[in-house]
């Protein structure tokens, strides 16, 4: 029944694919040609002229989509985030897909404006309606609709923490029907499910109920039992999905690859590994380093001259940093303190009424001025715009000890703002709160998550109360 579900949503996901996209050339074509915006001039073309790359735009379209996998079951994607992220991979590649054709067909009176304005409308409009879509689904699950019914075998720690996950995560649309399990009694309950037979009823229960899927929460000890359930399972034809025992080991989602037919765990999957993404942050950092410098030049140019004035001492503070794979390197800052001994600012934290800061060195920390250098530290590559903040190596040896997981921090580029910062954990808070954040960060990075971070960091980042 969810495989034809399935199908059946595919299908209308479809059609509103067609219809989104058909809209939003249409809505380009009307801001283009039909309102004063953009001019009405001679390039005002019949619409059928320009309705007739559509015949070519909406299979391309589809076909990416699927590509990316926008076609695939989203029903355990708790954010719409890695959606909309590949919309917009998907609509870009669609659009340079698209000028291509036109060059080739020589049909330069086409307009660009008009191509912008689809890019931009195709990529909102598709990205809403999937939005509302995926909102439309979730209601019609807690509403007992398109629910999947799963069996749950062994209730056990891994069954018992399974069960509390799907129990908590109600828009999945998961009903677990109950567990089979030898070592409890039947009719007994774990987490509020209960357990409906041993593991030998499983051929009963099978031809007794409707189940879409079993979940096989069995050690692999057990190989023989595992292989008997596997068996029965298949003779029925009932989907069937293993959590591994030693999942537990893991310390992040794992990354599954292949070499020859041998598959391969890692433990720790790090999405900016891959050379694409790395080369396209690396290219939006440069790019954006270099504009934030020549924008805020009278900034920079204004806080130089205030700090050679208010205090003796080098305008530029280097402090050594740990960064991209354990490396040392040297961060800029504007001096906010006097100059002090090395020795000593190794092993100190900056505290709020810390009587080191200059007045003007208090002003600057607190509006994140002091952190503008840092657009240099961008451009030779020692850092990124986002990223997980960097520290002095005395702290991180410090922290490598005493905080699980703090060194997980350093698969990244270190940046000048991060997601544990923009959430409040700046400054001298909380340190295992913020290595949370930052290995969300390093485990699930997109570019729309840098986008958020840095429009978050516009808005709030540059007045923080625990800046000091």
């Amino acid at each position: 029944m969810i495989r034809e579900n399935q199908r059946l949503l595919n299908m209308i996901r479809m059609l509103m694919d067609l219809v989104v996209i058909t809209f939003a050339f249409v809505v380009a074509w009307i801001l283009r040609f039909e309102t004063p915006f953009f001019g009405l001039g001679k390039e005002a073309w019949a619409f059928n002229y320009y309705l007739t790359p559509l015949i070519f735009i909406l299979p391309l379209y589809l076909l990416l989509y699927h590509s990316f996998g926008l076609y695939a079951p989203q029903r355990t994607k708790a954010s719409i985030a890695p959606e909309a992220s590949k919309i917009v991979k998907a609509n870009f590649i669609g659009l340079l897909v698209l000028i291509t054709v036109l060059f080739i067909l020589n049909l330069s009176d086409y307009s660009r404006t008009l191509l912008a304005l689809f890019a931009i409308l195709s990529t909102v409009f598709s990205i809403v309606e999937r939005f509302i879509f995926r909102k439309t689904l979730r209601l019609m699950r807690s509403k007992g609709y398109n629910v999947k019914h799963i069996l749950v075998i062994g209730a056990g720690e891994l069954g018992k923490k399974f069960a509390h996950k799907i129990n908590k995560r109600e828009y999945m649309g998961y009903h677990i029907l109950g567990f089979l399990d030898d070592n409890l009694e039947k009719g007994s309950e774990v987490e509020g499910i209960e357990i409906i037979g041993n593991i030998g009823d499983l051929d009963t229960i099978i031809l007794s109920n409707h189940i879409d899927e079993a979940i096989i929460t069995i050690s692999p000890r057990h190989h023989q039992l595992l292989e008997n359930i596997v068996d029965v399972c298949e003779k029925y034809g009932l989907k069937a999905e293993i959590i591994p025992d030693y999942y537990r080991y893991f310390p992040a989602q794992p990354h599954v690859h292949m070499i020859d037919g041998i598959p391969l765990i890692n433990i720790r999957h790090v999405p900016l590994d891959n050379a694409l993404p790395n080369a396209v942050k690396r290219l939006s950092d440069i790019i954006l380093a270099s504009l934030g410098l020549v924008i805020l030049s009278p900034i920079l140019i204004f806080t130089t001259i205030m700090i050679k004035i208010t205090s003796p001492g080098p305008i530029i503070f280097k402090q050594e940093r740990v960064g991209l794979h354990r490396k040392n390197f040297e961060m800029y800052k504007f001096r906010s303190m006097k100059v002090q001994d090395e020795k000593e600012e190794k092993n100190q934290w900056t505290t709020e009424d810390d009587p080191r800061k200059t007045k003007f060195g208090s002003f600057i920390r607190k509006t994140s001025i002091d952190e503008l250098p840092q657009f240099f530290n961008i451009l030779k590559g020692d850092m990124s715009l986002i990223g997980p903040r960097p520290e002095r190596p005395h702290f991180v040896e410090q922290f490598r000890e005493e905080v699980p997981k703090y060194m997980i921090k350093h698969h990244v580029r270190p940046g000048m703002s991060g997601w544990a910062q923009v959430n409040g954990w700046r400054g001298d808070t909380c340190i295992t709160k913020r290595i949370e954040y930052d290995i969300f960060y390093v485990e699930n990075w997109t570019l729309m998550l840098d986008i958020k971070i840095f429009f978050m960091t516009l808005l709030k980042g540059f007045n923080d109360e625990n800046a000091y």
